[in-house]
This record gives C-alpha cells, sequence and structure tokens, in this order.
C-alpha cells in the first residue's frame, strides 16, 4: 500500500500533466469549456487534498470515503462533460476510490458511481444524442470493466501481503518463544548438572573433611597429639582436593584436577575412603589397559565415589571390593561389591545418590545394574562405550 506523500506525488504529477495536454494537446471547443475543464481537476486535487488524503492510511474516518466519492464523481462528470480528453481523469479517479474505501464492497460501488459520473458527463455534454449516448456508454463500460478488475487484482495481493504478514509475526513470535523454552530447558538441565557435581564431588569430599576434622578433635581431647597431627595432615589434603574439585567445576575440566592418569585417579580416590577408616576396600586396577575421554572419567569416577560413599554410609560395609576395567578398545566398566546389610533398588527415594548415578551414566550412554537384597550386600556394575562405537552403532540401527 502506497503512502500519503507517494499519493500526494502521484495525484500532484497526473493532475498537472492532465492539465496542461488539455491546454496544449487536446483543448475544447471553447474557452468557456476548457476553463470549466480545468476548474474540474481543481475540485478534483482539492478533494483528495481535503477529503481523501487522510483516509488513505488507517484510522479511516467513516465520513470521508463518501464525501470524497461525491466530489470525485461531480468533478469527473462535469470534467468530461466539458471536454471528452477529461474522461483521463478516471485515471486518479478509480485507484484512490478502492484506496480510500478500503474494502471490495466499496471500490466497486466507488468505481460504479464514477463510471456513471463519466457516462452522465459525456453523454450530455456536446448535447444529448445517439453518438455522445454511445460514446459516453462506450467509455463507461470499458474503464468500469477494467477498474473493477484491476481493483480485485490489487486488493487479492495486497490482502495475501497482510496475510504473509501476519504469519510471519506469528513466526518471529513462535520462534521467540522456542528460542526462550530452549534457554530454559538448556538453564535448567546446566542447574541439575552442576547439582549433580557438587553432590558427587563438593558435597562428598565435606563430609569426609567433618568426619576427619570431628576425629582429630576427639584424638587430641584424648591427648594422642601424634594421631591429632595425622589426621590434621589427611584434612589438609582432603581440603586440597576439595580446592581443586572445586575449580574443576568452575573451569569445567579434567575428570581428576591434579592426576591426569585415571588408574592413578581412581587409587587417590579409594585412597581418600581408606583413610576415614569406614571400611576395608579392595581395589583391582589390573585391566586398565587402554584410553578414556574425559567424560568417561568423570562418569566412573562419580559412579565409583557415590558407591563408597553409600557403602560406607548406608550399607555399613565391612568389605568393599572395586574392580576397573578398560579394555583396548576404550569400552571401560566398573564394578564395587560390599557385604553391607542391602537395599531394595526398586523403593529407593528420587535423591541425588542412586538416581543421580543412573541419569549421569544414561546421559553417557553406558548402563547401570544394581543388585541387592537385604542382608546380603550390594553389587553395583556400570559400563560405558567409547563414543565413537556409539556412533558407528548408531548409524548401523539407521542403516538397518
Amino acid at each position: 500500500m502506497l503512502s500519503k506523500r507517494r499519493w500526494d506525488a502521484i495525484v500532484a504529477i497526473v493532475s498537472t500533466v492532465i492539465a496542461v495536454a488539455l491546454v496544449f494537446l487536446f483543448p475544447p471547443v471553447t474557452a468557456a469549456r476548457t476553463a470549466i475543464a480545468l476548474a474540474a481537476i481543481v475540485v478534483f486535487a482539492a478533494a483528495y487534498a481535503l477529503i481523501g488524503r487522510d483516509a488513505v492510511e488507517p484510522p479511516r474516518a467513516a465520513w470521508r470515503y463518501p464525501a470524497f466519492l461525491s466530489v470525485a464523481a461531480v468533478a469527473v462528470g462535469i470534467g468530461a462533460g466539458a471536454a471528452p480528453f477529461m474522461a483521463m481523469l478516471q485515471t486518479l479517479a478509480y485507484p484512490l476510490v478502492w484506496v480510500v474505501g478500503d474494502s471490495r464492497r466499496r471500490g466497486i460501488g466507488g468505481s460504479a458511481v464514477i463510471a456513471g459520473s463519466v457516462f452522465v458527463g459525456a453523454s450530455f455534454g456536446y448535447g444529448p444524442n445517439l453518438q455522445s449516448f454511445l460514446a459516453g456508454a462506450t467509455t463507461a463500460v470499458f474503464s468500469l470493466s477494467f477498474a473493477i478488475a484491476i481493483g480485485l487484482w490489487i486488493a487479492q495481493i495486497a490482502e495475501y501481503g497482510e496475510e504473509r504478514e501476519r504469519l510471519l509475526a506469528e513466526l518471529t513470535a513462535a520462534q521467540g518463544q522456542v528460542e526462550a523454552l530452549s534457554r530454559e530447558r538448556g538453564a535448567s538441565a546446566e542447574r541439575e548438572r552442576l547439582a549433580r557435581d557438587i553432590h558427587d564431588t563438593l558435597a562428598q569430599t565435606l563430609a569426609g573433611l567433618v568426619i576427619f576434622a570431628e576425629r582429630a578433635g576427639r584424638q587430641s581431647r584424648e591427648g594422642q597429639t601424634d594421631a591429632a597431627a595425622s589426621t590434621i595432615a589427611t584434612v589438609e589434603q582432603v581440603a586440597r582436593d576439595a580446592l581443586a574439585e572445586a575449580r574443576a567445576l568452575v573451569a569445567r575440566t579434567a575428570a581428576v584436577p591434579r592426576e591426569p592418569a585415571f588408574a592413578a585417579a581412581v587409587e587417590r580416590l579409594v585412597e581418600r575412603f581408606r583413610a576415614q577408616g569406614r571400611a576395608a576396600i579392595v581395589l583391582d586396577t589390573a585391566g586398565v589397559e587402554g584410553e578414556l575421554d574425559r567424560e568417561t572419567q568423570v562418569v566412573l569416577l562419580r559412579c565409583l565415589q557415590e558407591a563408597l560413599s553409600n557403602a560406607a554410609k548406608h550399607a555399613e560395609a565391612d568389605l568393599v571390593e572395586v574392580r576397573v576395567h578398560v579394555d583396548p578398545g576404550g569400552t571401560a566398566s566398573l564394578e564395587v561389591a560390599d557385604d553391607g546389610r542391602g537395599f531394595e533398588p526398586d523403593a529407593t527415594g528420587a535423591g541425588f545418590g542412586l538416581d543421580g548415578m543412573r541419569e549421569r551414566v544414561a546421559l553417557a550412554g553406558g548402563t547401570i545394574q544394581v543388585a541387592s537384597t537385604a542382608g546380603h550386600g550390594t553389587t553395583l556394575r556400570v559400563q560405558l562405550r567409547p563414543a565413537r562405537e556409539d556412533a558407528v552403532l548408531d548409524a548401523n540401527e539407521e542403516a538397518s
């Protein structure tokens, strides 16, 4: 849809061209008719400037359309009666009627009124005879047909453009909602990941610090100076480990902040639980042969940490056997078996313990099995495949 300024330019240029052509190229037979025709052009332009212009763009006052149509029809009819060339004023009248009317019904009705005024002016301007009547009727019929056809076509194009604009606005809004939901979901997943990491690292380490501090205080009160000093040294080491773990969480770097070797990291973690004196831990890492990526190390170490913590705090186990195996292809497995009091796996709560391990292993594409019965201990098995193997298997499944 053209703006007011563009319609101002169109009306001014076309009106001027018609006036100049009327005076110099197609003058009427008398000067009086020329003056009447020029006055009709002025009236039409004034009707546009004073009435129709403010109805080109919404909001449109209801009175402007009938007022503009009436004045425009009179100007076109008088002009066509004064000079046959003034029928050219239809080229402005028809499109403005459609624009100001802003509907198919008004556009068609207004076009009929303009065509009727042209017919009346052309038929009676040079006398009511058969030749004038036929000329006026021919001009009116052809111009009306052309105006309605063009008007309907342009109206359809305008409606199509408005519909596309509406759909684009809806699509943009929908995309904004999707982006907001994606950000919210990503933030929620990140919060859950941080909660798991904090629970599996800092919370466990800080719990160990509390136990060591209580032991050191008890030993100090009982006069066991050497034992208290040894425990304080352990507290210092565990505190340093907690600091390293906190920095690793912030930087999201390696699974083991201070030890790049996976087997050594497992030994260090087991040694920490041994130092707490909760249970005897037998470690078997002879099967660690291949290399593991950082994500796999994180999952295995956090599962081992949670399993040892559960065995000490909840199972009240006296013996815990830990086996870690990594084959040359990168497939890793972890088994933690204790002789504790056991539990019913299906009756566990929704905390960050076993549920957190299951979620972590599932996100890594691995499997976890928990076998336990009351009074007969618990066995935890975790198996993780390398990422490249998962990709190959997924591709084979898609191909099949």
